[in-house]
């Protein structure tokens, strides 16, 4: 199956579009584009990978669900496109990041900036149907990013992942902490923020590590 991917990670992922999960996961996506709105539009499904190149890759933020609102996903975890109101987890990294660095929030919620420094912002789950979230769950997109984080964690040394909430935690599981920093705290969500995001410090951590290896540090 020929899959629109930027070709460093087609190469490592390829394995995977021929196998029978992924045939029917994409069946299933096209069958719910047929009837429904689907976000992120077509072109933009892997843009997390198209924007972040897998050498380029230092940081992994690991988010669920793309966002189901109209004009809000563009394939990139907790991103919104240039001019959309800013969502309420992303208005609390915003703040997290002012509290940290002393950093003014920015007036655009595209993160793309941050993916061609070297985070790789993958969802869980790369499409949702609009207003319905969660809907594209358990269709096979987990397998599929469950194996994205088995190639960065066992090909590549000294990433840093960056795992907000329970369910991200558990998706990291498989990360070889031996190899790789991990940062753990509660979801960037109104609803757990306070129990954890707001004080972990994620985004100086991540830049002190890099700089302990002479990486340049990421622009939050």
């Amino acid at each position: 199956m020929n899959v629109a991917i930027e070709e460093s990670w087609k190469e490592r992922l390829n394995p995977e579009f021929e196998k029978s999960y992924f045939k029917k996961l994409t069946a299933f996506v096209k069958q719910e584009k047929s009837t429904q709105l689907i976000y992120p539009s077509g072109s933009l499904i892997f843009n997390a990978f198209d924007k972040c190149t897998f050498d380029n890759v230092k940081v992994v933020i690991i988010g669920q669900d793309p966002y189901h609102g109209p004009g809000q996903a563009n394939g990139l975890c907790f991103s919104v496109n240039e001019g959309v109101r800013h969502p309420p987890s992303l208005k609390n990294i915003f703040k997290e990041i002012l509290d940290d660095l002393g950093k003014a929030i920015p007036e655009s919620g595209n993160l793309e900036r941050w993916a061609k420094q070297g985070v790789l912002l993958l969802n869980a789950t790369l499409t949702v149907r609009a207003n319905t979230a969660g809907s594209h769950q358990n269709q096979g997109w987990e397998e599929f990013t469950d194996e994205v984080i088995r190639k960065v964690s066992e090909e590549k040394t000294s990433v840093v992942f960056i795992l907000w909430g329970a369910y991200a935690q558990k998706k990291g599981a498989i990360i070889d902490t031996k190899k790789h920093l991990v940062l753990k705290s509660a979801h960037p969500s109104p609803f757990s923020a306070y129990n954890g995001f707001f004080g972990n410090k994620h985004f100086s951590k991540t830049n002190e590590y890099l700089q302990g290896l002479g990486k340049k540090e990421i622009e939050w």
